[in-house]
């Protein structure tokens, strides 16, 4: 007989997991009484890593299952404590990563009369969840986790909640095993339709223009190689999503660059030229179709996906294809012909000679003037890559703002599963907590983390998690004293009103020196690389501060409300 606590470490031990992110409080104490003696001595299954702040238990959940393609679990208190774990939790519905958040509940006999810290979770949870559930009763534990981890992990991956009331945790029971692989009515992986997949052939099959739009849903599948086969083989050329950016290596020659807003200029300008699009495990963001009365008009639509929901939810298809795309891409390689489109993959080449002249050379590798983001971004990848063998490959995570899309476009991608950044909901405050996550889910790589002055502020306290852990992420502050990205759109729209968006912050430096993080602050070029070179070879943890350029702007731009081709190399006020 063992407590309702303990049945949820052996259901956790059942599922796997070998990290937990959390924060302990009253109603989930009984809990973190079960998980000190799961993280010591001969019952030793986890390690639990105690942050800061409850937001940052989710967030660096995500980025432990982002780039392990596990469920990251995290587990915190009723109120307050898991009502900081919201952003997250809709972040990860967003961004379709799995993650389960644990919390503690008031008893049940309390439910209802607002009782101390009492919420109520579920009705709260259930708009950005897959399901949330409350567990009244110990001997509901066992189907309650595996029921939340099958939910969780399969289809289209995405976060779940369990509310665990007190009576629950402390009543006891005799513990058996649950296993859920069933749930009348989900239906996670839809049956591939063979009629659909030879209706999307024979469109690519006489198409003279296609092109592919590659989405997360490539790497949530793991059908990174199913990918490349069906592009080589079809001759298609790729762009990527921001969340898809691992998904397709940078140096591919089907590879075209990034779909959005601050994407490539070739690629946003061909969308509008193809004849074909066939969109693989994306979602038609508004980021990256622009004004979607004018998107891609000329274009017949294939859309593969296993969510149905996504399917003529934004653009209107020609032939969609639900299914897991590990089964439906090998089905359309099987059926497209061997082609050869080299004139219009040649097309691309003005458009992208163009970005590379006005944008991309300018921003990388100036000679004179302040710093700019795009050069640190750009030598910390070609640094990384160079020092593959001693470090792993690199693992790009990011904050939101100028800073994650300057990191993004400027990193390289060569292995699946190498970027961690908030997509959907464009959280700020994501990128230090999901890195400290990402350290957990690929050990053996490292991960570098980009932020702003502004993003980093909002969970600046987690240095105390990489202290007391120390977790060896390499911290890049690209400080600019601006919320950078609202600053820019007030230029460009608000007639350069710089409302609220200047900042005045610490010397970041001292921050870290108060918790024993290794730093260096960079304000000149020529101390750029050195400082890199640092930063990379320093076991550990380390800050490196790079002051940049205060208003330089992210380019190119398509701007909001345009077509995709009306894109700016230079943004323009």
């Amino acid at each position: 007989m063992i407590t309702g606590s303990e049945a949820l470490m052996l259901s956790l031990k059942e599922q796997g997991v070998t990290t937990i992110f959390g924060y302990p409080g009253g109603s989930i104490m009984p809990t973190y009484d079960a998980i000190y003696d799961y993280t010591r001595g001969e019952k030793k299954a986890f390690e639990h890593i105690l942050v800061r702040h409850e937001q940052a238990a989710a967030h660096a959940a995500e980025g432990y299952a982002r780039v392990s393609g596990k469920v990251g679990v995290c587990i915190v208190t009723s109120g307050p404590g898991v009502t900081n774990t919201l952003t997250g939790l809709a972040d990860a519905m967003m961004d379709s990563t799995p993650i389960i958040v644990i919390a503690g509940q008031v008893a049940t006999n309390v439910l209802g009369t607002d009782a101390f810290q009492e919420v109520d979770l579920v009705g709260v949870a259930q708009p950005i969840s897959k399901w949330a559930y409350q567990i009244r009763r110990a001997e509901d534990v066992a189907w309650a986790v595996s029921r939340a981890f099958y939910i969780a992990k399969s289809g289209r991956p995405g976060p779940v909640v369990l509310d665990f009331t007190k009576n629950a945790q402390t009543a006891m029971i005799d513990y058996k095993p649950a296993k859920v692989d069933f749930i009348r009515s989900y239906v996670p992986y839809p049956e591939l339709k063979m009629d659909k997949v030879k209706a999307a052939a024979e469109l690519i099959n006489n198409s003279k223009k296609p092109m592919a739009l590659v989405g997360q849903g490539v790497e949530l599948g793991n059908a990174q190689e199913e990918l490349k086969k069906f592009l080589e083989k079809a001759d298609i050329p790729a762009g990527r999503t921001l969340l898809g950016l691992s998904a397709l290596p940078s140096n591919h020659p089907l590879n075209m660059g990034m779909l959005g807003m601050h994407g490539s200029y070739s690629v946003n300008l061909k969308e509008q030229e193809a004849d074909v699009l066939i969109a693989i495990g994306m979602r038609f963001s508004d980021r990256v179709t622009g004004d979607l009365s004018r998107y891609a008009k000329q274009a017949k639509i294939i859309h593969l996906d296993i969510d149905p929901s996504e399917i003529d939810k934004c653009v209107k298809t020609d032939v969609s294809i639900v299914a897991d795309c590990k089964v439906s891409l090998p089905a359309l390689t099987e059926l497209v012909n061997k082609a050869d489109h080299s004139e219009w993959k040649e097309s691309f080449q003005p458009l992208r000679k163009q970005e590379i002249e006005k944008v991309i050379t300018p921003a990388t590798k100036p000679t004179s003037g302040p710093l700019l983001m795009g050069e640190v971004a750009h030598d910390v990848a070609k640094m990384a890559y160079s020092m593959e063998d001693k470090i792993g490959a690199p693992i790009l995570v990011t904050d939101v703002g100028q800073n994650q899309m300057m990191s993004c476009r400027y990193f390289k991608y060569h292995v699946p599963r190498s970027i961690a950044t908030s997509g959907g909901l464009g959280t700020m405050g994501y990128g230090l907590p999901a890195a400290m996550g990402a350290t957990y889910g690929a050990p053996g790589r490292t991960v570098c983390c980009f932020m702003g002055d502004g993003g980093l502020q909002m969970v600046i306290q987690e240095f105390g998690t990489i202290m007391e852990n120390d977790i060896p992420v390499k911290m890049i502050l690209l400080n600019n004293n601006y919320l950078g990205n609202v600053r820019q759109w007030q230029d460009m729209f608000f007639h350069k009103k710089q409302s609220f968006t200047p900042m005045c912050n610490p010397e970041f430096g001292k921050i870290a020196e108060a918790y024993g993080i290794p730093h260096l602050r960079v304000e000149k070029r020529e101390d750029l690389q050195p400082a890199i070179e640092k930063m990379l070879t320093t076991k550990g943890a380390f800050f490196l501060e790079v002051i940049i350029k205060p208003d330089m702007n992210v380019e190119p731009m398509t701007a909001p409300g345009k077509a995709v081709d009306e894109m700016q190399l230079n943004v323009e006020y």
